[in-house]
């Protein structure tokens, strides 16, 4: 199965510091791991998942073995890198960034409280903006509200990509 993999730019995982074999011209060695969804595996994302996770460099990555699908990333017991993806930095994670701002500032229509506190942390990236994106949506029409604002921005994201 062909995923994706945020990682921080020297190549560690956010969450663990675990530091992948970055690929060159051929993709990276393999990596194996015992599989525990949220404490052991290789933990990557679908295209749906990619609003939750959102970092600072992206990955396609191959995963391998008995995949557990959990409900925002998938699981597996090895993976290896493939290729960088250029397009994530160059251009998509800013306009990702303005992107969920604005529909940030769209949802909070009427709602001051949300709205004064978007642009500042505009600057913290497209993960806590999808998700105050995604919040406002939930305070504005339920769960419902919010589950339909991450397939937007998953669907933004894979029109992309």
């Amino acid at each position: 199965m062909i995923a994706y993999k945020f990682l921080r730019p020297d190549g560690t995982s956010v969450f663990t510091a675990f530091r992948w074999p970055l690929p060159g011209a051929q993709p990276g060695p393999w990596v194996h791991a015992e599989v525990d969804p949220c404490r052991r595996g290789i933990h990557a994302c679908r295209v749906e998942d990619l609003p939750y996770w959102a970092g600072r460099v992206l990955y396609a990555i191959e995963l391998d073995g008995e995949i557990v699908a959990e409900r925002t990333k998938v699981v597996a017991p090895r993976g290896r890198l493939l290729r960088r993806v250029e397009a994530w930095e160059r251009e998509l994670r800013d306009g990702y960034t303005r992107w969920c701002a604005g529909r940030a500032h769209e949802l909070a229509e009427g709602l001051p409280r949300w709205d004064a506190t978007i642009e500042p942390l505009a600057r913290h990236g497209p993960a806590l903006l999808g998700f105050m994106a995604a919040r406002i949506a939930e305070e504005r029409g339920g769960r419902e509200a919010y589950r339909a604002e991450r397939a937007g921005q998953a669907a933004w994201l894979a029109e992309r990509l």
